[in-house]
């Protein structure tokens, strides 16, 4: 059985404690512990206690999210990835030195990602250029993906829950009495009555590239007559978003620090579709809904008038404080490996800076269309998934060439009582899990036989007497026992 892993959160502590205005020996007396030692645990010489964790929760109202490693571990993740890169040289940093860094400097930690995320665009915009130059291409525009990734690491940071636009739709839902069987028309009179906007079905936009189009001056919303019912109804709930929540979503946006208006522009729509997503699937309904069907998708689906990716979405991101869901990793990607939608409010690591692992079956719901996969995965880390996947394609005619996308969900392996994914499975059994990890330019797995490119920062010893899993030996790496 693997033992709990200790929790290191001096900085989080002492970072309640100033907030509050309180010295240490003040806490010290109410938490009934010596000064020394909770000086020690805000210096992380010393692990803070689940006992001491709950009585600071209790006396600052805080979730037991607040302490919880997730982030720290993702910037560990992160930022070791990072470092061994060829880019710095030498051999990879120690994960001991890099858990260190991040303990004692968080913010500095955080900036060199950044400063090294815009480096890789900076460094991609480069060799498509010299690529365009030497095919006598015309000269290129915007090509950084950094605005992308900057909004998806705020959201990240996050954890892909924001409270007020989540209680303004519960809200909305609640005082206009919305319900799954009538909800396209109770999204389309909120729109008529409150905004004197009408909805007209649009033959032909897709032509154009759009699935809707909203005129403003006109007071007309556009949908394109291919939507599914869904989408629909998430596209109108997206435009009440944007009518109704106009100055919530900017002042989020104008708190966000974001560097560049296309990453301002790329927030706003996020939070626009969160609001939808809150509004279709209202907190409380389907945080209940969920807990009594065990977290099954399809059922959810049902009750709910709901796409899978809709639900799977939303599940990902019930962190309300005092009725938090389980939480859940949430993944879209495509046939090819490129990620469109991803956020965590687990420790899952998702993939950087190169593809992701092909073991894991998020790839593999493409080999069997519309069939749910389930996985018990382990992670480098020593954690263990429940993992789902379905594939959730989309097109409307025959000639749209739909479009194919997998969806992945998944947990810790302790919440998977809770999920109906679970059943039938051997969840104490190790030989079950299948070793995935982070994409195989940061996995450390030494002898996987799926490896496509040797791990950066690592000597390699291509010998000519034997051959092994692939065709060269990874210095310095041993196969965990």
């Amino acid at each position: 059985m693997a033992t709990e892993r200790k929790l290191f959160a001096g900085e989080r502590v002492r970072r309640l404690r100033e907030g509050a205005g309180l010295n240490q020996a003040a806490i010290a007396r109410a938490l009934n512990l010596s000064p020394s030692y909770l000086n020690q645990i805000e210096r992380n010489q010393r692990p803070l206690p689940r006992p001491v964790m709950r009585m600071l929760c209790e006396r600052f109202a805080v979730g037991i999210g607040y302490f919880a490693d997730d982030e720290e571990t993702r910037q560990v993740h992160d930022l070791r990835e990072a470092t061994a890169d060829p880019l710095f040289g030498g051999a990879p940093v120690d994960l001991a030195e890099v858990q260190a860094a991040v303990r004692a400097a968080p913010a500095i930690g955080s900036r060199f990602l950044t400063l090294y995320r815009a480096w890789l665009a900076l460094d991609e915009e480069h060799r498509a250029l010299r690529t365009r130059i030497a095919s006598d291409a015309h000269a290129p525009g915007q090509m950084s993906h950094l605005p992308y990734d900057e909004v998806r690491d705020w959201v990240q940071s996050h954890r892909n829950h924001f409270p007020a636009l989540d209680e303004a739709a519960e809200a909305l839902s609640d005082s206009e009495r919305f319900a799954p069987a009538t909800l396209r028309e109770d999204l389309r009179r909120r729109l008529r009555d409150a905004h004197g906007v009408t909805v007209a079905t649009a033959p032909g936009l897709p032509d154009s590239g759009l699935l809707w189009r909203f005129d403003r001056p006109g007071k007309k919303l556009l949908l394109a007559e291919e939507m599914a019912p869904e989408s629909e109804n998430f596209s109108t709930a997206h435009v009440i978003g944007l009518l109704e929540q106009e100055r919530r979503i900017e002042a989020m946006v104008a708190g966000a620090n974001l560097s560049s208006d296309e990453a301002r522009a790329l927030a706003r729509v996020g939070l626009a579709n969160y609001f939808a997503g809150a509004l279709v699937l209202p907190y409380r309904p389907f945080h209940a809904a969920a807990r009594e069907l065990r977290h099954d998708i399809e059922r959810l689906q049902r009750r709910f008038g709901t796409s899978f990716e809709q639900v799977c979405h939303r599940l990902s991101t019930l962190q309300r404080p005092g009725l938090a869901g389980v939480p859940f990793y949430f993944l879209k990607a495509d046939i090819a490996g490129n990620v469109s939608k991803r956020s965590s409010a687990t420790r899952f690591q998702f993939a950087r800076f190169g593809g992701a692992c092909p073991l894991w079956n998020v790839h593999q719901a493409f080999a069997q269309p519309g069939r749910i996969l389930v996985q018990l995965a382990a992670t480098p880390d020593g954690a263990t998934y429940l993992c789902i996947a379905r594939t959730a394609g989309s097109g409307g005619s025959f000639l749209n060439r739909p479009r194919e996308t997998a969806v992945g969900l998944g947990c810790d392996i302790a919440f998977a009582d809770q999920v109906i994914y679970s059943a039938g499975l051997d969840l104490r059994n190790p030989q079950v899990r299948v070793p995935i990890g982070p994409g195989c330019r940061a996995c450390e797995r030494p002898n996987c036989r799926h490896r496509a490119m040797p791990p950066v920062g690592h000597a390699l010893d291509v010998g000519t007497g034997e051959r092994g899993m692939v065709p060269y030996r990874i210095v310095g790496l041993t196969e965990a026992g």
